[in-house]
């Protein structure tokens, strides 16, 4: 069983992530192609794309989501993450196990979860008011006139994890979102959820976007336990990772050269490339982890410099500040305010807004 190096795993994965080279692909297909976005603020599913296909444009997902084509919902993770349809359809009963397990992990929800005698009830009542869309104010207000003793807020909550639900547009849409409203996948997609999901499936398109993966990998990016018996079944092309873990990969998928050269990329806040793995290390230093993700949850944007995590972004007022963790060389620093410099183009600023290269911390 050979061994793939660090660099090796992370030219794999910026290959099939298409942050070597943007695709001229869809919207839509790289959105499935990646198994969604992750999406709990309504815009990085809008830089993410735009820092993998060529001439991505707002409209472009915006028509998508208002189109019903892709929607946002509670999925891996159990995080929102904007999908295609299909994939809304099919992964949500598939990754039920992770939401059912978080239903218990707030402790206010789980002290009004033991006021509730009957929970298939409440179940059916929410999905029976969420034939519409309506915020969690209003969920929770119409759910407390049958449940008096629980919390409104509680029971909205509540709701959002024994049913099966997504977020309606305007919230997702570029320049005017708005808050949550919810509504049940089946009646906004006008068919049923899928009677019998394929784990086995899922895995394949995992890995065609992040491989080579441990099962470790799998894990943490879905939030569900025990695949490594699944990967196993799978009978897929073996490796070694350097630490001489073993690595699950489509036989066909490409693993290009280690010294492929790699361009700067700036990657959306909460961009799945950092939150799909166990082990970090192929695209970003452990080290950097506390800079990049913040204890309560907040992801940053981030600088890859050959391929690698090198510094945070952020706009502050309407210029695009960056932040390296390493002192730059002039050709490095010259790339990065390149693309800093297409992103605010992207965003769509003023003329008068300017990219700030701090100095390393």
């Amino acid at each position: 069983m050979s061994t793939i190096s660090v660099r090796g795993l992370n030219r794999a994965t910026l290959e099939r992530q298409f942050l070597l080279r943007r695709t001229d692909k869809t919207a839509e297909e790289v959105v499935a192609h990646l198994v969604g976005l992750q999406s709990q603020q309504p815009l990085p599913p809008y830089y993410g794309l735009w820092s993998r296909v060529a001439g991505f444009r707002p409209e472009d997902l915006e028509r998508l989501i208002e189109s019903r084509r892709v929607v946002r919902a509670t999925l891996m993770r159990c995080t929102i993450h904007a999908v295609t349809a299909d994939d809304c359809l099919t992964l949500r009963p598939l990754l039920a196990p992770v939401i059912d397990k978080q239903l218990t992990g707030n402790p206010a929800r789980a002290a009004e979860l033991r006021k509730i005698d009957d929970l298939p009830a409440l179940a059916t009542a929410a999905a029976e008011l969420l034939t519409e869309a309506r915020d969690g104010k209003e969920l929770g207000a119409l759910l407390a006139k049958r449940w008096p003793d629980c919390n409104p807020t509680q029971l909205s909550r509540i709701a959002q994890f024994v049913v099966p639900v997504l977020q309606v547009p305007p919230r997702g849409l570029w320049g005017r979102t708005d808050g949550p409203m919810w509504q049940t996948i089946e009646s906004w997609l006008g068919r049923p959820l899928d009677p019998a999901p394929s784990i086995d499936r899922v895995i394949l398109r995992y890995l065609a976007a992040f491989g080579p993966a441990t099962a470790a990998d799998v894990q943490r990016w879905s939030g569900l336990s025990a695949l490594g018996g699944v990967l196993k079944r799978l009978k897929l092309a073996t490796y070694k990772d350097p630490m001489g873990r073993q690595l699950f990969d489509l036989p066909d998928a490409p693993r290009p050269d280690p010294d492929t050269e790699a361009p700067v990329r700036l990657l959306a806040e909460y961009d799945n490339v950092l939150l799909s793995y166990a082990d970090r290390s192929r695209i970003m230093d452990d080290a950097y982890r506390p800079r990049v993700i913040e204890k309560n949850g907040i992801v940053h944007g981030t600088v890859l410099v050959d391929g690698f995590v090198q510094g945070v972004w952020n706009f502050d007022d309407s210029n695009l500040v960056i932040t390296p963790f390493r002192a730059l060389s002039a050709a490095e620093r010259a790339e990065v305010e390149q693309e800093a410099g297409r992103l605010l183009a992207f965003a769509g600023l003023s003329q008068d807004s300017d990219v700030r290269i701090l100095q390393p911390v």
